[in-house]
């Protein structure tokens, strides 16, 4: 899901934040991106600027705590970003990644959160991820 400035601005209204130079660019680096981003892969994407690192990752803690870009993995210990869009599944689906390439990617399949059987596990289970590792179908065709 591409995003303008204007959407970009718009979103950020929306959740109350301001509308600053870094936050703009980091949300339009995580509207184009296809797949989840780390910090060192958003700054990756953000090329040569004037912004410390340190800026960055503020925001995507920022846009992250104001439910616009969740962190949807956690594989390898390595915190990853998706901007969540408007009617989704609040990214309640499986995350793969690939022991080869070390992409992540969403699966593409049905998931029904289980529902507990003590309560007091409800809302953990609400905020857990689930990740799958192997071989991802690229690897496998060998077109990595």
């Amino acid at each position: 899901m591409s995003i303008t400035k204007k959407k970009a601005r718009k979103l950020l209204e929306e959740h109350s934040l301001r509308a600053t130079a870094p936050r703009l660019a980091v949300l339009q680096i995580l509207g184009k991106a296809k797949n989840a981003l780390s910090h060192t892969e958003v700054l990756e994407r953000l090329g040569e600027t004037d912004w410390d690192p340190a800026t960055i990752y503020r925001n995507l803690i920022k846009l992250r705590d104001a439910g616009v870009a969740p962190v949807v993995s956690r594989a390898e210990g390595i915190d990853r970003y998706m901007l969540a869009s408007v009617g989704s599944d609040g990214h309640q689906h499986p995350h793969f990644l690939c022991d080869d390439c070390g992409q992540i990617a969403c699966v593409p399949v049905e998931f029904n959160s289980p529902k507990p059987k003590d309560e007091r596990w409800a809302a953990s289970l609400q905020q857990a991820v689930i990740q799958l590792r192997g071989e991802c179908p690229d690897c496998i065709d060998g077109a990595v």
